[in-house]
């Protein structure tokens, strides 16, 4: 299981679109297509979306084969 402790040390606590692209290995239209579901909550400012990285590894863990 993943942790804030162990996981993504490199990204700061609240990532960009971006940075959740590169986090995941995914593109625009499906990191946003996560983002809108509510499957990777988030803040939305405007057009710009702030998420938590705690948010992307709890993402993770729920997602994880075999959980």
């Amino acid at each position: 299981m993943m942790t804030t402790d162990n996981a993504f040390k490199e990204y700061p606590d609240i990532v960009s679109v971006k940075q959740l692209q590169e986090m995941l290995h995914i593109g625009k239209n499906r990191a946003l297509e996560l983002l809108r579901r509510n499957e990777i909550s988030c803040i939305r400012i405007g057009y710009t979306f702030k998420i938590p990285k705690v948010n992307v590894i709890e993402f993770l863990n729920r997602n994880a084969i075999g959980n």
